[in-house]
């Protein structure tokens, strides 16, 4: 296998952080159109992911927040966003890095990202370590996953089709970036 300099998976992946931005910064102005409304996932402990201990000690791990009726205050810079939200009655303003991201759908037009989690994605220095390590003994770099685009399920609450192929009397089709890759 070829050495990828370019580092695709790094730039897809960037790219499609960029239509998430683009679209929180959109409902951040205008707010949401019509009947979107968003089902976003993020690590709960990732750098950058500020939310109250309460929220953490229930969400160790990950948290869907769902921008839809309630929310206030949605502010997008660069890397991150902010927005006010209610849990359980008790007003929280959170803090999410959009490297934080697992995944973002949109159930009113079928629309989702999925993320692998940013920690596996290669920073420029690693890649510069790796890149010389390389060199010195002929082994290629390693590819990060990239970022899957989904057609997701209209329940949120069923996981998400994963497959490269539709099962028969589905309307979707996932698409797998990987399927452009070679190996």
């Amino acid at each position: 296998m070829q050495t990828d300099h370019i580092r695709y998976d790094l730039l897809t992946s960037d790219a499609m952080r960029g239509v998430l931005r683009r679209v929180l910064m959109d409902a951040a102005e205008h707010g949401l159109p019509g009947e979107h409304h968003f089902f976003i996932t993020f690590m709960s402990t990732a750098d950058g992911v500020t939310i109250s201990s309460r929220l953490l000690a229930q969400y160790p791990e990950e948290m869907t927040i769902i921008l839809q009726h309630q929310f206030w205050d949605l502010t997008v810079t660069e890397d991150h966003f902010e927005v006010g939200l209610s849990f359980g009655g008790v007003p929280e303003r959170l803090v999410v890095p959009f490297s934080a991201i697992k995944g973002f759908f949109d159930p009113s037009v079928q629309f989702g990202l999925q993320f692998e989690p940013a920690a596996t994605e290669t920073t420029e220095t690693e890649k510069a370590e790796i890149e010389t390590s390389a060199s010195e003994t002929s082994r290629t770099t390693p590819t990060a996953p990239s970022p899957t685009a989904l057609a997701v399920p209209a329940n949120p609450s069923q996981p998400a089709e994963t497959e490269d192929k539709p099962k028969p009397g589905q309307g979707a089709e996932v698409v797998r970036l990987d399927r452009f890759r070679k190996k």
